[in-house]
Order: structure tokens, then sequence, then C-alpha cells
């Protein structure tokens, strides 16, 4: 028998260092558990813009419509906070169709819907920021001045921004720390994702008129605070509650400024008279020192409220 020499014989052909580019694009939008994370953002965001997009267009050519969201107050508040919250909504049950999941996956289970939870939270909140309220007045930096509503009119103002501000705090909660919460952490994990997006949430308020840069680093804490509640509880519904009772007692009953913007319809007419450091100034009291001190004894007060969960419960979370 002859023999080839080897450098004469067939060499397989040469494989390259990298996978056939089908595959690779494949792993580029796909991962263990399907479409990637930020292939599912960038879906979401795209479908949240337009679905808005065409609510915008249709509700604008009603004149009435048009008239509330022109006319400012709590009639705007609704109109914007209901067009935002009907087009994530709309985005979300689409979303939870192509990746296959619930909505108590992105901290929304149904049969918790303003329940337990909630109510637990609306109370809180309202307490945090009384507490602000009353130590600023302590301090001799603000005072709680004369009553702007009374009667009838106190009460439907009352009950509107208790409704409008729930909104507020559902479009907030559910899109920052539900849908972008939930689908972030399944990439970069829980707590990495909660500080970026409290960081976003933080930097957003910086488009609000009368608006500092303290006031907005304290909003992007108190999203880290709602997302501790999300950790511990499992679900968004405590910090609904308190995300809303917070900002209807700002904007409501204490009148004062909310992230930089004063609101028509108020309770009370208020005064501050000191440092801005203190007072918050044209920010509101989430511009104050005394706003970072509350919001960490917030966070010790729901350590022991809602113990920590086992695994198991962390993983859902």
């Amino acid at each position: 028998m002859s023999s080839i020499p080897p450098e004469m014989g067939s060499s397989p052909l040469p494989q390259g260092d990298g996978a056939p580019p089908g595959r690779t694009a494949h792993r580029v939008f796909i991962g263990p558990d399907g479409i990637r994370a930020g292939w599912r953002l960038a879906i979401a965001i795209s479908i949240f813009i337009s679905i808005l997009t065409v609510i915008t267009i249709l509700l604008v050519r009603v004149p009435q419509m048009h008239a509330w969201a022109a006319g400012g107050g709590v009639a705007a508040l609704f109109f914007s906070e209901g067009m935002l919250s009907v087009a994530l909504v709309l985005t979300v049950a689409v979303m939870k169709r192509i990746e296959g999941r619930s909505w108590a996956d992105y901290g929304l289970p149904a049969n918790k819907a303003f329940g337990k939870h909630f109510w637990q939270g609306v109370p809180y909140g309202f307490a945090m920021l009384s507490v602000v309220i009353g130590l600023m007045a302590a301090s001799r930096v603000f005072s709680f001045g004369g009553r702007a509503l009374t009667g009838g009119e106190a009460l439907r103002y009352g009950l509107l921004y208790l409704a409008a501000f729930t909104m507020v705090a559902f479009f907030e909660e559910f899109s920052f720390r539900g849908y972008l919460q939930a689908t972030l952490a399944s990439g970069i994990g829980f707590w990495p994702a909660a500080i970026l997006l409290a960081l976003a949430f933080g930097a957003l308020h910086l488009s609000n008129t009368g608006e500092a840069i303290f006031g907005a680093a304290m909003a992007g804490a108190f999203g880290l605070l709602t997302a501790f509640t999300l950790w511990r509880t499992g679900n968004l519904w405590f910090a609904i509650g308190m995300h809303g009772a917070w900002d209807w007692g700002e904007s409501y009953f204490y009148g004062v400024p909310d992230s930089g913007v004063v609101l028509k319809g108020h309770l009370m007419n208020p005064v501050f008279h000191g440092p801005a450091w203190l007072t918050g100034g044209t920010v509101g009291p989430e511009g104050s020192v005394l706003a970072a001190a509350v919001l960490g004894l917030a966070a010790i007060g729901i350590h022991y409220i809602f113990p920590k969960r086992g695994s198991s419960g962390d993983q859902a979370a």
C-alpha cells in the first residue's frame, strides 16, 4: 500500500474563529429565555410611542378633550395621565403575549388590585410627606396658611385629585418599576436595574419647571424606595398607594409645589420662609434635605413592616 504524504492530502475546510452568520445573528437577538431584554425594551418603547401617538391624534380632534388638555389643573392631569396609562396598559398587553408572561410578572397581580397593600401604602405615603411638612413647620420655615377651598368645592377637588394622582402613580410605577424593571432585571439583575431606572426617573424630573438637581435626586431616591417595596411585597400596589398619596398631599392637601409644579385647586395656601435647602424652595418638600432623612426612615419602616421573603419570592420580584 502506498501512503499519501500529509501535505498532499485533502485538508479540512477552514472553520474560522466565529459561528456561522445565521447563528451569530440568532444569538444577538435571542438568549436562553427568548428575545433578549434590550430588544424587548426597544419593541415595547416603539409600541408605546405608536399607540400614544394614535390616541393623541384621535383625542385632540374632540373639542372638549382639547379644551381639557389646554385648561390646566385636574382636567389636564386626567387627560395626560389617562392617555399615558392607556397606552402603557395596551403596550404591556401586547408584550406579555410576545414574552409569554402574566401581569403578575410585571408587578401587577390582578387578584391584589387595590387590595391590602394599596391601602397600606396610602396612609404610609401621606404620613411620610406629613412628617417632612411637620419638621419644616417645627423649624419655623413653613406656615400652613389659610384655607383656599371650603365645603363642597374642597371635597370635589380632593376626590378628583385623589383619582388623578392614583393614575399618575399607576403610570409611573407600572412603567418604571413594573414593565421596565421586570424586563431590564431579566438581563442585568433586580438591583442594577432598579438603580439605573431610579437615575432615569430622577433625571426625567429635571424637565419640570422649577425642579432642581437635589429635588431630582430625591425623586430618584423615591424610585429606589418603591423598588424596595416591590422587592419586599412582590407587587407594585403598595408603591402605587404610597406614591399617589404623597403626590396628593403635596399638590392638593398642603398645596405645596410637587417637583416644581403648583396645580390649581389646592386646599391650603402655605408659605415658605426659610432657605431653599430646608424648604425645598420652588421644588417643594422633596427638594428639602428633610426629605432625604424621611425617605431613609421610610425604608427602615418598610424593612420591618414587610419582612424579607424567601428566595423563591425574591425571584418572583
